[in-house]
Formats: C-alpha cells, sequence, structure tokens
C-alpha cells in the first residue's frame, strides 16, 4: 500500500494509518476492478502489524473479506514478528478459508531469524525485502542473506517472495536462488486506480 501526497507515492508512516475495516475497503474495491479487468489468476495481499493482528475483530473481518472478493486469492502479510499464540491461532483460522500467511521483510526489523524460527512451521511463505538492505547499505549482503533465508524456505517447506526486484539483475539474482515469485519496480509502480463509472 502507498499513499499519495503532491503527486508522490510513499509508503505510509505506520500501516496503522489505516485501520483494518477501511483496509478491507480499499481491498474490496481493487477486488472490483481487477476483476473486471483481467480473467488471470488474481491474488491480493493484506499486510497485518502487530497491533492490528491483535485486534480482536481482525481475524473475523479477513475471513468475511475472503468470502466476499472470491474467487481471489487472498494472502496476508505479516509485517512484525508476533506471539506463537498468534500465529498458531492466525494459521488454524485463515487456512481454513484457504487464505495464505507469509512473514514479510525476513531478516530485517523484528523479523530476524531468532524472532520467527518457530513461526515457520505455521506460515506458508517468507517475503524476503531487498529493499531494506539497500536502504541500510548493506547491498552486498543480499546474496548472503537471501542465501540462508532460502535455505530456511527449504528446511521449512516455504515459498519465497523476493520483493525489491528493481533491474535484470536482481532477476538473476531470484532465478540463481529458484525464487519465481517476485515484486518491485521493475513490474509496476504504484498507481491509482479509478472505477470505471
Amino acid at each position: 500500500m502507498r499513499k499519495e501526497e503532491n503527486g508522490t507515492w510513499r509508503l505510509p508512516q505506520s500501516f496503522t494509518e489505516l485501520c483494518v475495516s477501511d483496509q478491507v475497503k480499499l481491498i474490496e474495491k481493487t477486488a472490483t476492478i481487477i476483476n473486471q479487468k483481467t480473467t488471470n489468476k488474481k491474488v491480493i495481499s493484506f499486510n497485518l502489524n502487530s497491533n492490528q493482528a491483535n485486534d480482536p475483530l481482525t481475524l473475523g473481518a479477513i475471513i468475511a473479506l475472503k468470502k466476499r472478493i472470491q474467487p481471489i486469492d487472498l494472502i496476508i502479510e505479516l509485517t512484525e514478528a508476533m506471539p506463537l499464540k498468534t500465529i498458531k491461532e492466525f494459521s488454524l483460522q485463515l487456512h481454513q478459508y484457504d487464505i495464505s500467511l507469509v512473514i514479510d521483510d525476513v531478516g530485517t526489523g523484528s523479523n530476524t531469524f531468532d524472532n520467527v524460527k518457530n513461526l515457520l512451521p505455521y506460515v506458508d511463505k517468507i517475503k524476503f525485502a531487498m529493499q531494506n538492505l539497500r536502504t541500510d547499505g548493506d547491498d552486498e549482503k543480499i546474496p548472503e542473506y537471501l542465501s540462508f533465508w532460502v535455505q530456511q524456505a527449504r528446511k521449512y517447506c516455504l515459498g519465497v517472495i523476493l520483493e525489491g526486484v528493481e533491474n535484470r539483475q536482481d532477476q538473476i539474482l531470484a532465478k540463481k536462488f529458484g525464487i519465481f515469485l517476485q515484486q518491485g519496480y521493475l513490474y509496476g509502480k504504484p498507481q491509482r486506480v479509478e472505477q470505471d463509472a
């Protein structure tokens, strides 16, 4: 999700700038638009931080959303490490409705290996964000860190998403590690999508 200000897209200061109910409305609107525009397989991701995940109404809102946007696949991306109890509950509930669970930004922020290693059996995928390392000036560490996380994904039978794919070299790196799910400006930049009148 990006916020447009003065013709420029930026990440929100916090994903809690939009409450879960407002995010649900945006996703429903987006689902309507993409259902009209393509017949390909459709997937929408929904980011949750720990405050949002701990809200007792969040799980119900997500499950109701999934029912309303069928047949679009829904993925929940957890942006922060969460207690094992929370992950177990989310995994049990969401998997009943074919909603995938992803740990976002593995290796950075609170999603370090020590914080997420016990959560890995309960999720479907991990997402490695190259742009986080680039922002910190650690570009040269990307192959080493990516190799580590790909090994963890194999160990736990998880899919891997590579985020921050900006150029052909990033695609080559993804291919080297057998990562076919990729996200980044190479494939498209955020844009305002208006519903047809």
